[in-house]
């Protein structure tokens, strides 16, 4: 009996440039990945590769002065802009907010609390519920919050963001509420951005049906090619600082890039193996509270036999149920021959319950990035191999 089922290896590659030929070093990198740990490529392996690699080869780049021509060229000149619930975070919206203080206008920041979108936390709920603060109807000023919370900081970063982000716009420029209804927004302006991520189509269509003049989201801007990074499907979502002054979009064009590798590998291995990018996990720290998908989508881009969710009957239900009167080597044939003839689809079958109902590419890409890091690890390349396996594969 075979004793191995799904491995997964972190492949080091040289560090990416922009106008590198990223096809070519995945694909070389793997190869002699393979001649010196003396692995085999299989049909249906899967190879991921990082989204910063694919946005950085590409060039996929702007600068917060083209943030601020953005909100120029979209809002009228003067008028308040107001930013709705932003992420907390240093090297992603603090960015956005810094083109966006470049455009000249006053601004009203409304974060959401205790915790942004994400997981990240602006105070202590203790003490929330010790203050007699109820989060669903109450709104909190900047005063009001300095005062009561002003010496939070960030379990993990060390930050009490409300002080960091008002110390990126100079002068008296920012304006910061704390609320979670997005129509509080309209007290202040009926110009507004929604910086949301995963709600943001909610947000949108309830600022638009409340009277706000003017409604547009982080992915209505820098989505077209004007001469510089763009992306056309997500625009500013997925970005991250590149420098002081420059931050990294989420790539464009993936479905090229992950057809083309597939094809190269296919040319030189014979193996038809699958390719996907991925950026964050969908997963969530249980001590921290952080949900770790501040990426609109965890793959941009993956070959097709990718898409679709698992159809996986669950052992434990199997060897606790139909085949409790078993034991040794006749429940394992059992339990084999169950597999091997299990329907095409067992959404709502009881011998599924309890298997992970999520896409495919949200479960590869998670292990990915719980893989390669994000850190020094020097891995944007990740082999995956028998993830497609199961107990009756010999």
């Amino acid at each position: 009996m075979r004793t191995i089922g799904t491995e997964v290896r972190g492949i080091r590659a040289p560090i990416i440039k922009e106008g590198d030929d990223l096809v070519e070093i995945v694909v070389s990198s793997l190869l002699s990945s393979k001649e010196e740990a003396g692995f085999q490529l299989k049909d249906r392996d899967v190879i991921g590769v990082t989204e910063s690699t694919v946005a950085r080869a590409q060039g996929n780049y702007i600068s917060i002065d083209d943030i601020a021509q953005e909100i120029e060229e979209e809002y009228p000149e003067g008028e308040t802009l107001g930013i709705v619930f932003p992420i907390l975070s240093r090297n992603r919206f603090s960015m956005i907010l810094k083109g966006i203080a470049k455009s000249n206008r006053k601004l009203v920041l409304q974060l959401s609390y205790p915790r942004d979108e994400v997981g990240n936390s602006l105070m202590d709920e203790e003490e929330i519920r010790e203050q007699n603060i109820d989060p669903y109807k109450d709104n909190l000023s900047e005063k009001e919050y300095l005062e009561l919370f002003g010496d939070y900081k960030h379990p993990f970063t060390g930050i009490n963001y409300v002080k960091y982000y008002q110390n990126i716009v100079d002068n008296n420029q920012l304006e910061i509420v704390l609320s979670n209804n997005p129509q509080t927004i309209l007290e202040y302006t009926d110009q507004v951005l929604v910086a949301d991520i995963h709600t943001r189509n909610k947000t949108k269509s309830t600022l638009k049906s409340s009277g706000a003049k003017k409604v547009l989201g982080l992915d209505d801007l820098c989505v077209e090619d004007k001469g510089k990074g763009y992306n056309p499907e997500y625009g500013l979502l997925g970005s991250n600082k590149a420098s002081e002054t420059e931050l990294k979009l989420f790539p464009r064009d993936g479905e090229d890039f992950v057809k083309e590798v597939q094809k190269r590998l296919k040319e030189l291995t014979g193996k038809k193996i699958e390719v996907m990018i991925y950026g964050d996990g969908a997963f969530k720290d249980p001590v921290g509270k952080i949900w770790e998908l501040a990426d609109p989508v965890v793959s941009p881009a993956y070959t097709s036999e990718l898409k679709g969710t698992p159809n996986e009957v669950k052992l434990k239900y199997l060897a606790d149920n139909e085949l409790k009167d078993l034991e040794g080597d006749e429940l394992l044939s059992a339990m084999k021959n169950e597999i091997k003839n299990k329907e095409r689809d067992l959404v709502g079958k009881g011998r599924a319950q309890g298997t992970t109902p999520r896409q495919i590419t949200d479960l590869l890409g998670s292990l990915c990035d719980l893989v390669s890091g994000s850190g020094d690890k020097g891995t944007p390349i990740i082999l995956i191999q028998g993830y497609f396996d199961n107990l009756s594969n010999e």
